[in-house]
């Protein structure tokens, strides 16, 4: 298991993946790049304007603005363009903030841990790194998951995957052993949200669990229920679309039948569960869904009349 390093409040490496990305994407951690600035403004004056809500990593154009770095943000990113800049990386390891090593697009693995070891030479150890491709005849950088995976057991420390040029990567980067994923600067809350989604739902399925001790076993339970409320929720969202489209919707409108045969299939899926417990479940499951669904419906239509639901009672009692 990776070192775990903190930044700001958010821990990295031993809990669920973090998303990173620009300051409007609602991530788990901001980050914003100094670099287009070309050292022309005010770095303290730049970084001033965004707000603590929530940790922040900075990219620097130069070891100019390094005291700015420490006076407003929580880590510090070295971009693949300055990964061999070593006086860059020792000035950077010396203010004590956690340091995010992004691979050169032509480097070795050896040469990206060699990389770090300027850092620790400086007496930080609190190093993450990150993937962010290799140069190829494609027009953005291919990532290498291999890579990922090789630095993450020669070092110990946890990976962050560079995705902003891939999004469709998202997942493989998690089952490949990513501590979490590096979004574009741009990038939108919609976007952030969509990439949080999958990892969410399919990082419990497709990452290997240390479940070795109490803490690491509660932790991949909380990323399991992450990923089941994930699920309900679309679910509900797609039981009020279904109400829409049937001739009766809501409760008066349900089909005894179809309920049977998903608790069916489901049980082929969860045979420890079984018939009887799923059917407890799903029951519980789609009346929550159906009771969503009633609440958005449009006001004008307004709430289940007596007969509706008294149909939906016996309904309930019958498929009990």
């Amino acid at each position: 298991m990776p070192k775990q390093v903190i930044i700001g409040s958010q821990p990295i490496g031993e809990t669920s993946a973090v998303v990173v990305a620009g300051p409007r994407a609602a991530a788990d951690i901001a980050w914003v790049s100094l670099r287009r600035h070309h050292g022309r403004a005010d770095a303290a004056a730049e970084l001033s304007r965004h707000g603590p809500d929530r940790p922040l990593i900075v990219e620097p154009f130069s070891a100019a603005d390094l005291g700015a770095i420490a006076e407003f943000a929580d880590a510090v990113l070295v971009g693949a363009a300055w990964m061999q800049d070593f006086r860059l990386l020792s000035a950077v390891a010396r203010i004590g903030l956690p340091v995010v090593i992004q691979r050169g697009p032509a480097a070795t693995l050896d040469e990206w841990l060699a990389a770090a070891e300027y850092c620790v030479a400086e007496g930080n150890q609190r190093l993450i790194l990150c993937e962010s491709g290799s140069r190829t005849h494609l027009p953005h950088p291919a990532i290498d998951l291999a890579m990922l995976g090789a630095a993450r057991e020669r070092s110990g420390r946890p990976v962050l995957v560079d995705v902003s040029s891939h999004p469709e990567l998202a997942v493989a980067a998690l089952a490949a052993g990513a501590a979490g994923l590096l979004l574009g600067e741009d990038a939108t809350p919609e976007q952030t949200a969509a990439v949080r989604d999958r990892a969410a739902v399919l990082g419990p399925l497709v990452r290997a669990e240390d479940t070795a001790t109490l803490p690491a076993a509660r932790a991949a339970i909380d990323r399991v229920d992450a990923a089941l409320a994930t699920l309900l929720e679309r679910r509900a969202t797609l039981a009020g679309i279904i109400q829409d489209l049937k001739p009766v919707g809501g409760f008066a409108g349900r089909d005894p039948e179809r309920e049977r045969q998903v608790v069916a299939a489901m049980a082929t899926r969860a045979p420890r569960l079984g018939h009887d417990r799923l059917a407890r479940i799903m029951t519980a499951v789609i009346e929550s869904g159906l009771e969503v669904a009633e609440l958005d419906r449009p006001t004008e239509l307004g709430p289940l009349g007596a007969g509706e639901a008294a149909t939906a009672d016996g309904l309930r009692r019958s498929t009990a």
